[in-house]
């Protein structure tokens, strides 16, 4: 299953970079690929709209929502196999699912370009785009690198996978940027966006596509809701900020462990089309309660 193509240099590349991989390389690659995965994600994004300036939330959202979505799209037609099942002497060493089998393709998902990649771009390349401040540059260049290289480090994709993640995630700020500052209204760049990721679903086969498709539906959905009806405001005060930041971040874990336990975790396992609405409408869920349900309380901090 999968599709298995690649250039020499990069099995030498993989090889090279793991052939110095000690236990300490090991943990300090797993640490640094953290910061392209969806609780930190979730993290900044979180810090940013319940706290610090829900303008920049929703604008950094929006751009790491697409890509997120357009990411497994891609995967999806080019089916690569990753590199530790196809190139002999590359060890996986940080699985995408760990109750999965490693040969399991809808679970472990597919290789190009790498998520991972393409989200750490996504997300950190949006914050200069929106305050072109000078450290914001530097975190947008050093933390995308760091994690593609990661990537590689940890056996789970080719240089060229981590290489196609970074132009996606940057075409994908670049593009959106500019589509959020020109279309006024927000659920006409919302409508058009999620038409496109809907297309997927007639051909998509891992779970990731449908994680970020239900993603998208909740985030889109919740800020449109919040706008209308909620209309909180910021709060900068440090201890606000640690609160709504903790209580948000606690919705998104509890309430997604909440909304699994109707469903056996085989059904939840399974590469079904079953599977794959239940995901769609758990994640869904949990970023609407989070972006436009959660923020109610916030009158009640204030005060």
């Amino acid at each position: 299953m999968g599709n298995t193509f690649y250039f020499a240099w990069e099995a030498d590349v993989l090889l090279w970079l793991q052939s110095f991989m000690s236990a300490f390389g090991e943990k300090l690659s797993e640490l640094v690929t953290m910061f392209g995965e969806e609780l930190i994600i979730v993290g900044v994004l979180g810090f940013l709209y319940w706290g610090y300036d829900k303008k920049f939330g929703i604008f950094v959202g929006t751009n790491i929502i697409t890509a997120l979505v357009l990411n497994p799209m891609v995967k999806n037609v080019f089916l690569r196999r990753r590199p530790y099942l196809d190139v002999a002497g590359v060890e996986c060493l940080r699985p995408i699912s760990d109750g999965a089998e490693l040969t399991d393709l809808a679970a472990q998902g597919y290789s190009f370009p790498s998520g991972h990649s393409t989200s750490a771009a996504a997300v950190y390349t949006s914050l200069p785009f929106y305050r072109k401040k000078g450290w914001l540059i530097a975190i947008a260049i050093l933390l995308p690198l760091a994690v593609g290289i990661s990537r590689v480090c940890l056996g789970v994709h080719y240089p060229t996978d981590v290489i196609a993640g970074w132009l996606l995630g940057l075409v994908c700020v670049a593009l959106m940027s500019y589509l959020q500052r020109r279309i006024q209204k927000r659920w006409m760049l919302y409508a058009g966006i999620t038409v496109i990721a809907l297309v997927g679903c007639f051909y998509c086969t891992s779970k990731d596509y449908f994680t970020s498709l239900g993603m998208m539906i909740g985030f889109f959905a919740g800020n449109l809701f919040e706008e209308k009806f909620v209309r909180f405001e910021d709060d900068r005060r440090p201890l606000a900020m640690l609160i709504r930041f903790a209580g948000g971040v606690a919705i998104f874990l509890g309430l997604n462990s909440l909304l699994k336990l109707p469903f056996s975790s085989d059904l939840l396992a399974s590469a079904t089309p079953l599977s794959y609405a239940i995901r769609v409408c758990r994640y869904a869920i949990v970023l609407f309660v989070d972006v436009a349900l959660y923020p109610m309380l916030f009158k009640f901090l204030k005060k």
